[in-house]
């Protein structure tokens, strides 16, 4: 399965209908364009997945912005993330073992890395469920296989 398939069956829910993949980072955040031309920003440790440029020009201004660019580069945090967990080896990702958005830590013993297809599918899921919760809801995971 290719990874626009993971992202579709993941995401769908937010209307996303992805065509390709035309950036990703160290985290796993990925800029995904879709079937309108428009361009989805995934972000796994922050459990979303929206559009952030409407077409191919107003990207190329998004990327050209230092608060974006210092955003999407997680320069501290990837550093940290090597120095704690290593190199990561193919398919693989730096990410938070809690998502920020449920309180987890960026950085410290919250990194770890995972392959790129079970982040999307984990993310997608965790967001699914908790999509309509009230902010400050509290949860409780459980892990079936």
């Amino acid at each position: 399965m290719e990874l626009v398939e993971h992202i579709e069956r993941a995401w769908g829910w937010t209307g996303i209908k992805p065509v390709k993949v035309v950036q990703e980072n160290e985290f796993g955040n990925l800029m995904i364009r879709d079937q309108q031309g428009r361009y989805w920003r995934l972000c796994p440790e922050d459990l979303y997945c929206q559009v952030v440029a409407q077409d191919g020009a107003a990207l190329d201004s998004l990327i050209q912005d230092h608060e974006f660019q210092q955003d999407w580069n997680m320069h501290s945090l990837v550093a940290e993330a090597q120095a704690k967990v290593g190199p990561l080896g193919p398919g693989r990702k730096y990410c938070l073992k809690v998502p920020g958005l449920l309180g987890g830590e960026y950085g410290g013993d919250n990194l770890a890395s995972i392959s790129l297809v079970e982040l999307v599918n984990a993310s997608g899921s965790i967001a699914l469920q908790i999509k309509d919760l009230p902010d400050g809801s509290q949860v409780r995971f459980r892990f079936t296989e």
